[in-house]
C-alpha cells in the first residue's frame, strides 16, 4: 500500500531539502512526498533526488496551508492508486520524521481516520518559542476547545495523519471558511462530529531555525472569525 506524505510550503527552499534528507532516514516503503509551493517562483530545480518519489507542484501564488494541504489531497486521491494513509507535515523542520514509526503504528493499531500530534499531552515539549507565542497558541487551543468540544488538545498543529477515507471527506466538505490554519480546526470539526475516528500522540515541537514564520497579526484575526464560523456549522451539525 502506498503512502503519501503532503508538505505544504511558501519561500521554504532553505529547509525543504533537510526535511528530505530526514525522511530518507525513515526508510519507508512504498513513500511519495508530495510538495505543494506556493512560492512565486519554483526551486523544484534546488531539491535534492532521494530513494522515494517527491512530487513538485508549484501554485505560484499564496493560497494559505490550509488549502495547499487540500490541494495535495486531491491531487493524490485523483492518482486512482491504492493508499494507505496520506500524513500532512509542515516545512519548516518543526515536525520530527523520527516520529513517525510509532505514529504510523499507532494509528493502524487503532483504526484511526485521524491522528494529529499534539503539542499539549502530557509527555510532549515546545522548544524555542517565546514566551508569547506559547500564551497565545495555548489560550487559542482552549478557546478553540470550549466552542467546538472535540476532545483533544492541539487543533492547530499540522502533524497528522489521514486515512484515504478521511482525506477524501475532507476534500469534499472542508476549506470552505478560509484557507490558512484555521482549516486544521475544521477539518478536526468535520471528521469529529461526522464519526470518523480521531486521536492524539504526544509530540516534540521545535520552532523554526531558518526562514520566517507565516503566522501574522492579520492571519490570527482572520482565524478568530474563521473559528465562530466553524462554531456555527458545528451548531448545525449538532442538530442534525
Amino acid at each position: 500500500m502506498n503512502k503519501f506524505i503532503v508538505v505544504p510550503c511558501y519561500h521554504e527552499y532553505e529547509n525543504i531539502n533537510i526535511l528530505l534528507d530526514q525522511i530518507a532516514k525513515c526508510k519507508f516503503d512504498n513513500l511519495t512526498v508530495v510538495i505543494i509551493d506556493d512560492s512565486e517562483n519554483s526551486f523544484e530545480q534546488r531539491i535534492k533526488k532521494q530513494a522515494f518519489k517527491i512530487i513538485y507542484l508549484n501554485r505560484k501564488k499564496k493560497g494559505g496551508r490550509g488549502s495547499a494541504v487540500i490541494f495535495g489531497f486531491k491531487y493524490i486521491l485523483n492518482l486512482k492508486i491504492d493508499i494507505d494513509m496520506i500524513i500532512e507535515m509542515d516545512a519548516d523542520l518543526s515536525h520530527d520524521p523520527k516520529e513517525l514509526f510509532n505514529n504510523l503504528n499507532y494509528f493502524k493499531e487503532n483504526n484511526l481516520d485521524l491522528l494529529i500530534s499534539s503539542r499539549y499531552k502530557k509527555n510532549s515539549k515546545i522548544i524555542n518559542w517565546s514566551i508569547n507565542r506559547k500564551i497565545l497558541s495555548f489560550f487559542s487551543n482552549k478557546l478553540t476547545k470550549f466552542l467546538l468540544k472535540v476532545p483533544v488538545s492541539d487543533y492547530t498543529n499540522g502533524y497528522r495523519v489521514y486515512s484515504s477515507k478521511a482525506a477524501n471527506f475532507v476534500t469534499n466538505n472542508c476549506g470552505k471558511i478560509g484557507d490558512g490554519y484555521i482549516v486544521l480546526s475544521e477539518i478536526l470539526m468535520q471528521l469529529y462530529y461526522n464519526k470518523y475516528k480521531v486521536d492524539e500522540v504526544s509530540t516534540i515541537f521545535v520552532n523554526r531555525v531558518k526562514g520566517v514564520s507565516n503566522v501574522t497579526i492579520k492571519e490570527i484575526l482572520i482565524s478568530l472569525i474563521g473559528l465562530i464560523k466553524i462554531w456555527k456549522i458545528k451548531k448545525k451539525l449538532n442538530l442534525q
